[in-house]
């Protein structure tokens, strides 16, 4: 902004932008909100496939016959997550436009879940185990990056009075999707060995889904906002965190909240282990599995998205988790499938609210140049601790017993809901730009 003009002049410029912006984001919200529905639809199915607490840990299982095995495959995956988030931050927070830069990371990201499936179908088990564990950690480090681009890529182009709906219903609709697809995948690539290797071949086809996601992203139209911050190298901005928690200690017990229910996924990969021990893990029960799981997550997604429009964030993550700690505590005492897959829904629903909220709370934090800084320390330390879980989850499981995993587990999210009584409502803030 010229220099020469006088701060009462500087002031008067930079409001009628922020207007001028703010009409642009009005005027392209039904093409955007579109575009970041497809974009959800088709990436979200696909993701799931992957993220979903059955088909991986079956699949790392498989080769390995190791508890251990399959907590550092998704300790790999979210080391990966943790280790990139804030360098995504540093790569956009002084761009105008982050949605290049949104695409090549999404691409890259998608290659880890290629790689996956190709490992599946051209190696034998002890080089799949190895590459898997890497190609996962591929997927985590593009993840880490792409999640930060992209919730403040939505953050500029969708108002928050409508965030919360839409991600509701994006996640409904690509949770349906993801449901029928998980119990076609067990069914019939899993347990029917489609193409000669039923889990490659289910990755393979979350590697199609999302990569026709991503495409239809191109739509989206992405306003210029009045002020970004200057570019920073990264040791610059990795100093700055401190005063940044430190100005504002209810960000802090947030951040603190978050990264324990992230602690409580350590339990997260050995669900489908200790349901196959009372059940068996066949391919039809693996998909009955997936998609109570999936279905409760995607018709849960609706009413979390909606309370957090009507009340906010915070109580839809405390709901969400204390949901999660409860239904770990009931599949303790379920022996048979059907009563597992009602312990799988509320499984689904609970870790789906708290996605849910944890993506957009943050955004109601502070100002709009600082959002994919705080986005990236959320991922960050929520990533960490979802690595972490894991490999904690495979000794104690390995060592000890599921029921002593899945009770700390239930202890770290109780103790997340907890702090959340101590963090104040974000949206009664008034939003800074």
């Amino acid at each position: 902004m010229d220099q020469s003009l006088t701060e009462e002049e500087r002031q008067t410029r930079l409001a009628e932008a922020e207007a001028a912006y703010e009409a642009e984001v009005e005027g392209n919200l039904r093409r955007n909100y579109v575009a970041n529905l497809a974009h959800g639809l088709l990436g979200q199915t696909g993701f799931r496939l992957v993220n979903a607490p059955t088909f991986v840990p079956a699949y790392i299982y498989l080769l390995s016959g190791s508890e251990f095995a399959v907590g550092l495959a998704l300790a790999a995956q979210w080391f990966g997550a943790s280790a990139s988030s804030i360098f995504g931050a540093t790569l956009i927070e002084h761009r105008k436009r982050v949605l290049p830069m949104g695409l090549l990371i999404g691409w890259g990201m998608r290659a880890g879940v290629l790689g996956l499936a190709l490992g599946g179908f051209f190696l034998p088990p002890h080089l799949a185990l190895v590459t898997a564990i890497g190609f996962l950690c591929l997927f985590g480090l593009f993840n880490g990056m792409q999640a930060v681009i992209f919730n403040t890529l939505m953050a500029k182009v969708i108002p928050l009075r409508l965030r919360g709906r839409l991600t509701g219903f994006r996640n409904f609709s690509a949770g349906l999707t993801a449901a029928g697809v998980s119990y076609l995948g067990g069914k019939y690539l899993v347990e029917g060995h489609a193409f000669g290797n039923g889990y490659a071949s289910t990755f393979l086809v979350a590697f199609i889904l999302t990569s026709i996601g991503l495409s239809l992203l191109m739509l989206v139209r992405e306003p210029e906002p009045p002020t970004i911050r200057a570019r920073a190298k990264l040791a610059g901005r990795l100093r700055e965190i401190p005063s940044m928690l430190r100005a504002d200690p209810a960000l802090a017990r947030f951040y603190m909240a978050a990264a324990l229910a992230a602690l409580g996924t350590m339990a997260v990969p050995f669900y489908v282990l200790y349901s196959g021990e009372r059940i068996g893990l066949s391919g039809t029960n693996l998909g009955i599995l997936s998609t109570a799981f999936l279905l409760a997550q995607t018709g849960a997604n609706l009413g979390w998205g909606t309370l957090a429009d009507k009340i906010g964030n915070r109580v839809v993550f405390m709901s969400a988790v204390g949901l999660w700690a409860i239904s770990t505590f009931a599949l303790l005492f379920t022996n048979e499938i059907w009563g597992l897959a009602l312990v799988f829904a509320g499984l689904g629903a609970g870790q789906g609210g708290f996605q849910n909220s944890n993506q957009n709370i943050i955004v109601e934090f502070g100002a709009r140049d600082d959002l994919p800084m705080r986005i990236a320390v959320l991922n960050t330390a929520t990533s960490l601790m979802m690595a972490m879980g894991p490999l904690l989850g495979g000794f104690i499981a390995r060592g000890i017993s599921f029921t002593a995993l899945f009770s700390l587990s239930i202890a770290v999210l109780a103790a997340a809901v907890i702090m959340m009584f101590f963090v104040d409502e974000p949206r009664k803030r008034r939003i800074r730009n």
